[in-house]
């Protein structure tokens, strides 16, 4: 039997003794764990206690009406969904009432099954609210493990973030796997307006296409065999969010042409349905692979290609940007120590060196597991080259240094914010001297705008060159 933690939790509040009743037989019968009340006063004391992941609420009770009860729920408990119970002759106070932020409602006597399929929808979106805040609450007010470093291109990267984020134009992320697409991804939501809404992720290399077309545009009860009942597709879901469509260059061509249809003219068709369904998503879409090549040829639809690609981003691959190697390997190794219970307070210079002359095929997801290796097998606080594996330790020679790459020790007592900062204005004066104090060839090389250059210069002092 289901653990009673694990299972799908409802508040039922309804004043109705009947009705309330035949909900809570229904919910038990499909696995739900309820807890009932007769008021709004008394769902209110139970809240804490009832931990609720849904609530069906009774529009028109004594006392506490459900609109009210609805707003005291949702300040106690931000991301409950709340579905709302009205009788036939309410529905349209009750479409009013989901704008105020209800998550949909159902007339009174409530269907069986689809009181089931309303509960499980909400409990789904609830379900993917809590991710988003999870990773929200991971990711932000610092960089990110495709965006830590000082290089020019990465800096590029931050920068165009921080410009598109806010926009509504659909971005194509490119690179290598491995040099955090995802990540970008994630950047791009949070500095957008659609931050507080679902980002919803689909890898549309992971999925058959007749599973891949249900995932992305849901299906309804009798499309196919097994469909029981509707299940809204991912489109749906990420309504009034993000929508990031993650390998989009493997997206089988029999789909292209659907998709397609659903950014021109934002609606969707679900399967085995006739009724077009209003979507509004951001799309964001990302590919290792060379999607121009593959329009030439006729793979890729030229049409949809346009239509994703208003704004391009491409991550630069981790051999091209050596030089962040130090930093980046800072960054992971607080986090990998956090996670494993280990806290490394140095790196060996030499083990530095290893890691600049590397080629880093797996970009940023190879070193975050060549690190984790050797963070376990180490046994003092201090990384040395004999913990790497042999491919990468045997690259240590007492050559000169490359042009950009690190040959220094990382002291991880400091903070990530400060050494950021230290490279970044050490990047800063070399492009200086290398345009001899030519500001706007300073700019051009670095990939920034003007008057980003000047602020950075006025930030680290740089300005009387």
């Amino acid at each position: 039997m289901v653990q009673q933690t694990d299972q799908r939790s409802a508040l039922v509040v309804d004043d109705e003794p009947g009705h309330r009743m035949l909900v809570r037989a229904v919910l038990e019968d499909a696995g739900w764990r309820v807890t009932d009340a007769a008021s709004g006063e008394a769902a209110l004391a139970m809240l804490d206690r009832a931990q609720p992941h849904v609530a069906l609420v009774d529009m028109k009770m004594p006392g506490m009406d459900g609109l009210t009860l609805m707003r005291e729920l949702h300040a106690r408990m931000p991301l409950l969904p709340v579905v709302l119970l009205t009788a036939f002759g309410s529905v349209g106070s009750a479409v009013e009432a989901m704008k105020q932020g209800a998550f949909d409602y159902l007339t009174k006597p409530a269907d069986n099954e689809e009181l089931s399929a309303v509960l499980e929808k909400s409990y789904e979106y609830r379900r993917l609210l809590e991710e988003n805040a999870r990773l929200r609450s991971e990711l932000q007010g610092g960089a990110t493990e495709a965006m830590v470093g000082a290089s020019p291109s990465i800096v590029r990267v931050r920068e165009l973030i921080e410009q598109a984020g806010p926009s509504e134009a659909t971005v194509l992320i490119l690179g290598e796997s491995g040099t955090g697409k995802e990540l970008v991804a994630d950047g791009l939501h949070r500095a957008s307006p659609r931050a507080r809404k679902p980002l919803i992720k689909v890898n549309c290399a992971a999925l058959p296409a007749d599973l891949l077309e249900s995932e992305l545009f849901g299906y309804v009860k009798g499309a196919f065999t097994g469909a029981v009942k509707d299940k809204p597709g991912r489109f749906q879901l990420a309504h009034g969010g993000t929508l990031f469509l993650d390998e989009i260059g493997d997206m089988p061509a029999s789909l292209q042409a659907k998709l397609l249809r659903a950014l021109q003219e934002k609606i969707v068709e679900p399967l085995g349905s006739v009724k077009p369904v209003e979507t509004d998503v951001r799309i964001l879409a990302a590919t290792n692979r060379d999607l121009r090549t593959d329009v030439a040829s006729g793979r890729f639809r030229e049409d949809l290609f346009y239509r994703l690609a208003v704004l391009e981003i491409q991550i630069p691959p981790l051999r091209d940007r050596t030089g962040d190697l130090p930093l980046l390997a800072g960054h992971l190794l607080r986090k990998l120590g956090t996670k494993n219970h280990k806290e490394i307070r140095a790196i060996a210079p030499a083990f530095v060196e290893a890691l600049t002359h590397y080629n880093w095929p797996g970009n940023v997801r190879e070193l975050e597991n060549v690190l984790e290796r050797a963070l376990i097998l180490a046994r003092s606080d201090t990384l040395g080259p004999e913990l790497l594996p042999p491919q990468i330790a045997g690259l240590v020679s007492g050559g000169a240094s490359a042009p950009g790459e690190a040959r220094q020790g990382v002291d991880l007592s400091a903070g990530l914010p400060g050494a950021v900062e230290d490279a970044e204005r050490e990047a800063l004066r070399l492009a200086l001297d290398a345009s001899g104090g030519h500001r706007e060839k300073t700019a051009d090389a670095l990939g920034i705008s003007r008057r980003t250059l000047q602020y950075k210069l006025k930030k680290y002092g740089l300005t009387r060159r």
